[in-house]
């Protein structure tokens, strides 16, 4: 099978690139930019992006081993200073530094650049760039502020470009990896999600042997997914958990149980509500609140697993947007928020960790789900953080404001679906904010909660808009939760994108 290596420098976007390559049908895979990998079927190399500069003390820098290959190599952004840094290019600071839409202009012609792409919007990122072409570079294609944003050396069949092709804010971008890969790496389209379902099985059957595996199950796509294949894999050694920890959305225990009673994977039902709330009462912040979260988690799988003699390891619904948010696992990646079920597990972890998600995005997730046979209901439910309702609850977590979000929250989404946009938007949900305004019921002063609504637009996640709901459709959901949800008397609407700001609050 045809592989394209991704060398990966700590780009948030690194997986973007595998994932649009993926999209071809050509398989992608990541390694750290310092480890070595097997080059049988490698048709190409990709060097990613990074928030490093090149002129950083501790750079990540790859082996000049990579440029002495003879595969052809694109670099990206930081990719194409790696690139003339080897080849004794300058890059300097940008007097103008660059971040968002630019327009490229193709300048010769060449493969990886063609007169459909010419005048189309890309995405810039970058603080550097180059100055003065390595010896056997030429320059194809500029923008603006950019005048070798495209170089190539055909004779060395190297590429590079300035811009992040990968991102959905680059209009043509998966044209220009799509002729990377397919015209200057020939590659063949030959991977597909049936592959990586066979692969996984494989590996987790591989790696449980005869073992029995634990899995956190909480009754969203992710986690439905892995209890499903590894049902799949190794049927009864799979120890299906759920763990209602007082943070779901409401009737959601009720909901997980007949849904997986209805799939045939059997569910453990453990009630730890009382001991995740004491653990939480008085926490503030939010990163105590996920760490709390996952060792809480563990606790309750730890104390479950001292019942069977067996169980080694622990399955988790992670993905990549998870991972890349939280810690630096291939490459040195910047943190941005810790995930419950990554960067808040305890360092004294006794199982080991099964993640066949771990690099793949919501969307993809929903395709394996679909080969794995389950229904569109399950597959098309919205995004619900490990963490649940604890870091929607902005501030003290108690049981009182806990059902208030949840009352509230059952309306947004009841109101969402009956406007049928629930499968056009990401993710649509309530907040309750640690405020309370001056408000006017039945001729008397309120001083109560206030709610906000969050529902956005998104490809996979790693970038999101705000969603322009029709006024008459806020009006409704805003009326019906301050007239039915006891507590709260006001409602505010979020139209903050991703970035600047992450989609959940906290």
């Amino acid at each position: 099978m045809d592989k394209i290596i991704i060398l990966d420098f700590g780009s948030q976007y690194t997986q973007l690139i595998a994932r649009k390559i993926r999209e071809l049908g050509v398989y992608a895979e990541i390694v750290p930019f310092n480890r070595y990998f097997d080059k049988t079927d490698v048709k190409g190399i990709i060097l990613s992006g990074s928030p490093s500069s090149i002129y950083d003390n501790d750079a990540p820098l790859p082996s000049r081993e990579i440029f002495e290959i003879g595969l052809p190599i694109l670099g990206i952004c930081y990719g194409m200073q790696v690139i003339a840094k080897f080849f004794s290019g300058k890059i300097a600071p940008s007097k103008k530094r660059e971040y968002g839409p630019a327009i490229i202009r193709l300048k010769k012609k060449n493969e990886l650049i063609d007169e459909e792409i010419d005048g189309s919007v890309v995405w810039m990122s970058h603080g550097d760039r180059l100055e003065e072409l390595p010896e056997g570079f030429e320059s194809v294609a500029y923008t603006d502020n950019s005048p070798f944003a495209v170089v190539q050396n055909t004779k060395r069949r190297i590429w590079a470009v300035q811009f992040h092709p990968e991102v959905h804010h680059s209009k043509k971008g998966k044209q220009i990896l799509a002729r990377f890969v397919f015209d200057i790496c020939g590659a063949e389209a030959n991977w597909n999600m049936e592959n990586f379902l066979e692969t996984q099985i494989n590996q987790i059957r591989e790696t449980v042997k005869n073992k029995r595996v634990i899995g956190a199950v909480s009754g969203g796509v992710d986690s439905s997914v892995v209890a499903v294949l590894m049902n799949k894999a190794i049927g009864e050694n799979f120890i299906g958990v759920f763990v209602n920890n007082g943070l779901l959305r409401k009737n959601e225990a009720q909901y997980v149980l007949e849904s997986f009673k209805k799939l045939g994977v059997n569910i453990r039902y453990v009630d730890a509500s009382e001991l995740f709330l004491e653990r939480l009462k008085g926490v503030i912040d939010p990163e105590k609140k996920r760490k709390i979260i996952g060792h809480t988690f563990i606790d309750v799988f730890r104390e479950i697993a001292e019942e069977y003699d067996d169980v080694e390891f622990l399955a988790q619904g992670t993905l990549y947007p998870d991972v890349i948010e939280s810690v630096s696992v291939k490459g040195p990646s910047a943190t941005i928020k810790s995930h419950h079920n990554v960067g808040g597990l305890p360092k004294d972890l006794n199982f080991k960790l099964i993640e066949p998600l771990r690099e793949l995005f919501k969307d993809e997730v929903r395709r394996l789900g679909k080969k794995l046979g389950l229904d569109d209901e399950f597959i098309n439910r919205h995004p619900f953080p490990g963490p649940g309702l604890a870091i929607r609850v902005i501030g003290e977590i108690t049981q009182e404001r806990l059902n208030v979000l949840r009352e509230a929250d059952a309306i947004v989404i009841e109101e969402i679906k009956k406007a049928s946009v629930y499968n056009d938007v990401w993710q649509a949900f309530a907040v309750l904010l640690p405020i309370s305004t001056v408000g006017v019921m039945g001729d008397k002063r309120t001083y109560e909660n206030v709610v906000a609504l969050r529902v956005v637009e998104s490809v996979d996640g790693m970038t999101a808009d705000w969603s322009r709901l029709p006024y008459e459709l806020l009006g409704r959901i805003s009326n019906r939760v301050i007239n039915e949800v006891e507590g709260v008397n006001r409602v505010v609407y979020d139209i903050s994108s991703k970035p600047p700001s992450t989609i959940e609050w906290e």
